[in-house]
């Protein structure tokens, strides 16, 4: 059974779906207050949710697929960098140290 990288992808998925929560409530704040000052508001709730996605699907892509959890650790540390997101921040820096481990020794060649 192949390990994966779970506590990365954890925090990773948590991080997701608390940045598309976010981004579905200034979204809705914005969008109130758009039509009563108008302007672009509900742009501002636009940002998180898709990069809220583009996290889920990093999280997701980096357990269905444990050898491409360095790239999609990269992803999710400079999107939760640029966004404060301290969950994603702590799933892509252990998506980045994260090693699966050896299967242990392997058994010496035949003389």
């Amino acid at each position: 059974m192949e390990e994966k990288p779970t506590a990365a992808f954890a925090l990773s998925l948590i991080g997701g779906i608390l940045w598309i929560l976010g981004g579905i409530v200034v979204a809705t704040v914005a969008g109130i207050f758009t039509s009563i000052i108008g302007g672009i508001g509900a742009i501002l709730g636009v940002y998180p949710l898709i990069t809220g996605l583009i996290v889920l699907l990093g999280a997701i892509m980096m357990y269905n697929n444990p050898s491409s959890t360095h790239t999609w650790g990269i992803v999710i540390l400079i999107l939760s960098i640029i966004s404060g997101n301290i969950f994603g921040l702590i799933g892509g820096i252990l998506a980045l140290v994260w090693k699966p481990e050896k299967g242990g020794a392997a058994p010496p060649p035949p003389p």
